[in-house]
């Protein structure tokens, strides 16, 4: 009753998983990631501990088939289970157990492992595979959003849509550079979570999200008397005030220079 993809980018230094399902809460129970260690979706008669145990392998030493071959060999009820993998070197691997209902079936490539159970054909599980496969030059976030936009489009989930997720790592790569959690959005009950995933994805890049230091705009006289005067109208003394109130504190550095974001954001607040 899911679909997900396991992914990385290796230059980056990212790994991350998005899925979607009827199901409520599908990002509480298949996604696990971890920086420079891997990427797991654990789903269809779902074991959670395929997640943290999978995890444990990966830093172990195992590679992704390792991995999925250690988890379902010590499981009884592992027909039940699908699982896919991709480990610290951008390894895919996948697993669809016999009990899975159809259309069930996975895809692996360079840097994924694709899979679904519930589906209305393959093709949902082609889109999301072959989705990543075209988009190689995109942040692995955005190519995550696209792979689920072009498997629901495919045909997704036979049962429906109820929730989607999207969990991407990178070390030290999330708030205030000291989280690994780049990317942690869950759409836990939505007549379309996949929509409203990217929604949500929009609206953490413009408060999270870093613009090039060299595309700052310098604070000239000009610009620093109209900020003053949009700040004071909005009852604010200094930008990191506002910027604070607005969480929009991590694109805010020192007063010689503006995140375009930001500057945007208070021309536009009222």
């Amino acid at each position: 009753m899911t679909y997900s993809i396991c992914a990385c980018d290796l230059g980056a230094g990212q790994w991350g998983v998005a899925t979607q399902s009827k199901f409520l809460a599908v990002g509480s129970v298949v996604p696990w990631a971890a920086p420079q260690v891997g990427a797991i979706a654990t789903q269809a008669y779902a074991n959670p501990q395929y997640g943290p145990d999978g995890l444990e392998l990966l830093r172990s030493g195992c590679s992704a088939a390792e991995a999925v071959e250690r988890l379902t060999a010590a499981d009884d009820d592992r027909e039940q289970r699908q699982l896919g993998i991709v480990d610290a070197a951008g390894r895919g691997a996948t697993f669809t157990g016999s009990g899975c209902s159809a259309w069930a079936g996975g895809r692996v490539g360079d840097g994924y492992a694709a899979q679904g159970n519930i589906l209305v054909s393959a093709a949902t599980v082609d889109a999301l595979a072959d989705t990543f496969d075209s988009s190689a030059s995109r942040p692995l976030a955005e190519r995550l959003l696209d792979c689920l936009a072009a498997a629901q489009a495919a045909g997704g989930d036979r049962r429906g849509q109820q929730s989607a997720a999207l969990l991407v790592v990178e070390r030290n790569g999330g708030y205030a550079g000291l989280s690994d959690t780049l990317v942690d959005l869950r759409i836990d009950d939505h007549g379309h979570p996949v929509e409203e995933l990217r929604r949500l994805f929009g609206l953490h890049h413009a408060l999270f999200g870093k613009t090039p230091r060299a595309d700052w705009l310098p604070v000239d006289d000009t610009l620093r008397a109209e900020i003053d005067d949009r700040l004071a109208a909005l009852g604010h003394s200094t930008l990191d005030d506002w910027a604070g109130v607005e969480n929009l504190e991590e694109r805010v550095d020192g007063s010689d220079r503006i995140d375009p974001v930001v500057l945007a954001a208070l021309r536009d607040a009222r």
